[in-house]
């Protein structure tokens, strides 16, 4: 494995563990973004593995889907990347009476796509 893929991988792997941390705390938001970016930088790793760069965007199912990820890969990449957006106002997740269960869905998603890129590398 590359050096330069590794980096990424222990990156996915951190952000991984913050958004596990944010849910004990309670900040469900947070951890649904840390999630994402696990995903994103995992996905990235596995990129940079097979290709020697990364394409510079955050929409995860266009990632997986370039790295011929399995449907089931795929759909929650498309899951995770609205993550990215609506964590990111407060009028749209602090209003969510459902953050709690969603986070903790999106914590077993980004570790499902952790596992598949490992696999993958």
């Amino acid at each position: 494995m590359k050096e330069f893929t590794k980096g990424w991988l222990e990156k996915a792997r951190s952000d991984l563990e913050v958004a596990k941390d944010m849910f004990k705390l309670g900040k469900y938001d947070y951890a649904a973004f840390w999630c994402q970016q696990a995903a994103e930088k995992a996905l990235k790793a596995l990129q940079i593995e097979r290709e020697g760069k990364f394409d510079k965007i955050h929409d995860l199912s266009l990632l997986s889907t370039k790295l011929k990820a399995p449907p089931e890969i795929i759909a929650i990449c498309r899951e995770l990347t609205m993550a990215y957006t609506y964590t990111r106002y407060p009028d749209v997740s602090e209003k969510n009476p459902e953050m709690r269960q969603i986070s903790k869905e999106f914590i077993a998603k980004a570790e499902d796509v952790l596992s598949w890129t490992r696999k993958n590398l």
